[in-house]
């Protein structure tokens, strides 16, 4: 039986057209590193920790390099990762120095007896490991600092809006006001 080997480029808002082909190759190169091992006989955990660290490593996706940004204008990643045969996992999250979460997951899986660390937990945990520490500035791209940017200028715009609606609705009931200021916010994470 031939093996298969699915590859998605995350969650990610529609891609700019400049963007489209750079992604579309990231997909392919991380799919066709990890289908090579199982080609080869590795293992699927193998597949998907190779196959996400190309994507953590390219610039086009929001893990890794390439991070999207808290509001605070760092790097917060979070990575997990399950083995199907014995049902193990090892998950991170909120990790800063590492370039690549994927790889700590991983070790959280098979070297602890936890399957989730966080924060400074993780970061100590990856040190114990020997993976080394990246600065987390170096994991920030132009791109991502102008998303952040234009994200908290829309947000303001909204607040503006939205104060602007409940001026000119005070003799309504506050529940109205409310209606009509509600929209969504980013899930950008606050230090």
């Amino acid at each position: 039986m031939n093996p298969v080997l699915v590859v998605h480029g995350g969650a990610v808002r529609i891609v700019d057209k400049d963007q489209k082909e750079p992604v579309r190759q990231g997909i392919i190169r991380a799919a066709t590193v990890g289908y090579n091992i199982l080609r080869e006989g590795g293992s699927a955990v193998d597949a998907v920790e190779s196959a996400v660290t190309v994507l953590e490593d390219d610039p086009e996706f929001n893990a890794g390099f390439g991070s999207v940004l808290n509001t605070d204008g760092e790097v917060e990643m979070d990575a997990s990762i399950m083995n199907g045969k014995d049902l193990s996992a090892g998950a991170v999250s909120a990790v800063r120095c590492v370039a690549n979460p994927i790889k700590l997951a991983r070790l959280v899986m098979e070297k602890t007896p936890h399957c989730f660390l966080t924060d400074q937990g993780a970061a100590k945990f990856a040190a114990a490991m020997g993976i080394p520490e990246v600065p987390g500035k170096q994991l920030v791209t132009e791109r991502n600092i102008k998303l952040l940017a234009k994200e908290k200028h829309e947000k303001d715009a909204q607040k503006l809006d939205c104060q602007k609606s409940r001026l000119a609705l005070s003799n309504r009931n506050a529940r109205a006001t409310e209606a009509i200021c509600s929209f969504p916010v980013a899930t950008f994470k606050k230090k």
